[in-house]
């Protein structure tokens, strides 16, 4: 029985019903009002989206009461039990999910906010995604757990006014190479340096403490393509130092590090290079080399691994065997990113010349489906060398702007839906959003959190960034003479820099918090190049993934930085590495790096690689490797990882005992390389 009464100032209403006991029967809030929950007796949540309070812990209580809401309109809703109805407040604890009930996701939550431990959610909606309320009672004993009310209000959202992020510029006199066209770690170290390449010569300038920088340079010998076009930057040969291909209207060159020097890879195929990337497509933890063709299909190179170039050509629907990634010309710049939330990379390739962008679905086993006409994405007429893709209402899938070089720009809002196994059309929400009054046009545009308010930003033409107003719409704010280039934090500030030539742009830091997260992968790549990080909080929940080439010519870093406001703490981390592997860091303090070595969080026993086992372990002086029966590699060498990453111990001999008695106590990885340069690790604790 439902009773209605009219607060004529509020124009709200008032539902006394019961909330329903379980996800699946959720009692239906169809408008804002107040709502009486009765006896919590229902099904409890298991996943905790509260992450304040004194009495914080994420421990479910024994039971909880569930609603479901979804809103007609973009709004900023705020739920309370803090209010006159509920006198004495009680202690309450509010999750809010997305997703489906067989798969929720923490969206919101408040535990502790409000007065005598009532809660206060205060999150941002999205018209016509469907939200789930849970109300568990945890910190309610028999007196308390008699029904309480909340109430739901909606307002309309309130865009602070834009306070973009200021810069100061400096020129670097030793950042002089022809093409100055790269930031990214190449040392090892997690900080961005600057790369430069000239004929027969790599120079890199070593980002120090306190934004100070070291300068070498590196002969290289023989003839190379120079990056006319693009540069990508990975450790392609596994030796934990960063390589680069460069591209060119006649082919492409691998510039791979051995010990202290790099040496010339020029394979020779004619390919009219555009955007080069690299990517572990088979996903076998070796890093391959893909290059757009401008006048016919892409092509890509797959890494056997090894100390030898073993590197095998394959152009797209020519070569027998390989992957589908385009029939025609006219590719200009690749993504690598998973668009539609199942594990692995799938591809979005700008087009010109008049063929509309592309959009390939990985379905496994080197099998990728063009679903370009199905995503909607395939508009025309509109001519672009680079989009801009990122999750820009934060809603954890990936959006696409295809940014015009000529034309007018689209953007298109990813409506995953995960409850059914079809491919939903994106929705073209250009209108209103600010990128249809957008007459700047540039043949790069690349997205970043550059004033780290927790949205990502466009950087393209114009000399002006497109600032996210954290509604769907962007606002653009000028600067003398910025241009694109590659980005990173070159100060270790937490706020990314842009290199434009041998002028570096800084961020002057405003009072916004930040976590850069830093990968190196055992199983996976080891820069952890097509992982996707999470992060949870206030804010719901934030998604970047690992990426090598962004945009149409430039190499930027490959940490994740992520903006997070003016939020105290980040509730949860999570890295789905390549391999299947996933770490969890919970609580994590912002500004700062987090450092992660694929598979650090995992139980000893729960890091299973199927080729070998460690014993004893815990060990005291020595570990021993027990290979499995039947195998099909042939191992070559180990490393000991500690948990910063860093190889304490290697052998070539893995008959015998491998002596650890003089590592420190504490957690290690052993990982094993065979051949073909692949990698299996294994934790192990030192006592």
């Amino acid at each position: 029985m439902k009773k209605i009464t009219l607060i004529s100032t509020l124009l709200l209403f008032v539902q006394w019903s019961n909330a329903q006991d379980t996800c699946a029967s959720a009692s239906v809030i169809s408008a804002p009002g107040t709502f009486t929950v009765g006896v919590i007796n229902g099904t409890a949540p298991t996943l905790i989206c509260a992450d304040n309070g004194p009495n914080n812990q994420t421990s479910p209580g024994p039971r909880g009461e569930w609603y479901i809401y979804t809103p007609t309109a973009n709004r900023t809703v705020t739920i309370t039990t803090d209010i006159a109805a509920n006198t004495p407040r009680k202690d309450t604890r509010i999750h809010v999910y997305t997703g489906t009930c067989s798969s929720l996701i923490c969206f919101a939550g408040d535990d502790d906010s409000g007065a005598d431990y009532s809660s206060i959610a205060v999150f941002n909606v999205t018209a016509g995604t469907t939200y789930y309320i849970a109300f568990d009672n945890k910190w309610m004993g028999a007196t308390q757990n008699t029904g309480f009310s909340f109430q739901l209000t909606e307002t309309p959202i309130v865009v602070p006014p834009v306070t973009p992020i200021t810069y100061t510029t400096q020129n670097i006199s030793t950042v002089n190479s022809a093409y100055n066209i790269c930031v990214t770690d190449m040392d090892g170290d997690k900080m961005d340096d600057i790369v430069g390449v000239s004929a027969n010569n790599l120079r890199i300038n070593y980002q120090r403490t306190g934004g100070t920088f070291t300068t070498l340079d590196f002969p290289i010998t023989g003839t190379s393509q120079m990056p006319s076009w693009s540069m990508a930057a990975g450790d392609f040969n596994r030796d934990g130092i960063t390589d680069v291909v460069l591209g060119s209207g006649q082919g492409l060159s691998v510039w791979k590090s051995t010990a202290s020097s790099y040496t010339n890879i020029t394979p020779g195929d004619y390919i009219f290079c555009q955007r080069t990337n690299f990517a572990d497509l088979n996903n076998d933890g070796n890093l391959d080399i893909f290059s757009c063709h401008d006048i016919a299909p892409n092509c890509y190179y797959l890494n056997a691994g090894g100390t030898a170039n073993n590197l095998t050509f394959y152009q797209s629907n020519v070569t027998p065997g390989a992957m589908r990634l385009g029939v025609g010309g006219g590719n200009y710049a690749t993504l690598f990113t998973d668009f539609d939330n199942d594990g692995d990379t799938d591809v979005f390739i700008s087009k010109c010349s008049g063929p509309p962008c592309e959009l390939h679905r990985n379905d496994g086993n080197g099998v990728y489906t063009d679903i370009s006409a199905i995503a909607g994405i395939n508009v025309t007429p509109i001519q672009t060398w680079s989009s801009a893709i990122g999750d820009f209402d934060n809603d954890g899938d990936m959006d696409i702007i295809i940014t015009a070089s000529s034309g007018t720009h689209r953007f298109f809002r990813n409506n995953l839906d995960t409850t059914n196994s079809v491919e939903e059309a994106y929705t073209n929400i250009t209108a209103g959003s600010g990128w249809d009054t957008n007459t700047s046009l540039s043949i790069d545009n690349i997205t970043y959190d550059f004033d780290n308010d927790g949205f990502l930003d466009v950087l393209g033409g114009g000399n002006k960034i497109m600032f996210n107003q954290h509604n769907s719409t962007f606002a653009p704010v000028s600067y003398a003479g910025i241009a694109i280039g590659a980005v990173g934090d070159l100060n270790n500030d937490g706020f990314l820099d842009i290199l434009n030539g041998s002028t570096v742009r800084y961020a002057v830091p405003n009072t916004n918090k930040w976590l850069k997260v830093a990968l190196q992968g055992i199983q996976s790549n080891i820069n952890g190049i097509g992982a996707r990080i999470e992060i949870y909080g206030a804010w719901g929940k934030q998604i970047r993934d690992i990426r090598s080439g962004e945009g149409f010519r430039y190499m930027s870093s490959l940490n994740a930085h992520f903006g997070i406001g003016q939020a105290t703490t980040i509730a949860s981390v999570v890295i789905k590495w390549p391999s299947g592997v996933v770490d969890t860091y919970l609580n994590v303090n912002p500004n700062q790096r987090l450092f992660v070595v694929e598979g650090a969080t995992l139980a000893v026993n729960a890091f299973n690689n199927g080729v070998f086992s460690v014993y004893p372990n815990p060990a005291k002086n020595v570990v021993n490797i027990q290979f499995k029966s039947n195998l099909n590699i042939t191992p070559t060498s180990a490393s000991v990882f500690d948990l910063n990453g860093k190889v304490v111990l290697t052998t070539t001999d893995l008959t015998q005992p491998i002596n650890v008695e003089k590592l420190a106590t504490g957690t290690y990885i052993l990982s094993i390389s065979d051949t073909d340069n692949r990698n299996y690790g294994q934790k192990f604790i030192k006592e």
